[in-house]
């Protein structure tokens, strides 16, 4: 037996539909968005983990850990970094970069452990 997964009727709370809505404009989605795309390359993803599990990380260092060329680490921490993710910092020949702030390690951490729980509801 097929299951159909749409709704039969237009609109079931008229109410609840407007006020999400009415929240949704007053929230900048489309900036939130744009934090887990830059988030969604699997390169970047590993730069992140890598800049939670230590404060700070040369590129050089971050392209050895991602096993990648220094020039290809430099391009994804600059999408990082244009996102608001990464902060970086100069110091002679050496770039250091690192977290923004702690709620990007909370959302990686987050995302860690709900991917790991969802590992357990797939049989």
């Amino acid at each position: 037996m097929i299951t159909k997964d749409t709704c039969d009727i237009y609109c079931h709370n008229e109410e609840k539909v407007n006020r999400v809505q009415s929240k949704m404009k007053n929230n900048d989605l489309e900036g939130m968005a744009k934090i887990f795309k830059a988030l969604s390359d699997q390169n970047r993803a590993k730069i992140t983990y890598a800049l939670c599990e230590e404060d700070d990380l040369c590129v050089c260092d971050i392209a050895n850990i991602i096993e990648t060329s220094v020039a290809t680490a430099s391009h994804h921490l600059r999408t990082l970094y244009k996102q608001g993710i990464v902060n970086y910092r100069k110091e002679g020949k050496l770039a250091f970069y690192s977290l923004d702030d702690d709620h990007i390690r909370q959302l990686v951490s987050i995302a860690l452990i709900h991917h790991q729980e969802g590992e357990n509801h797939v049989s």
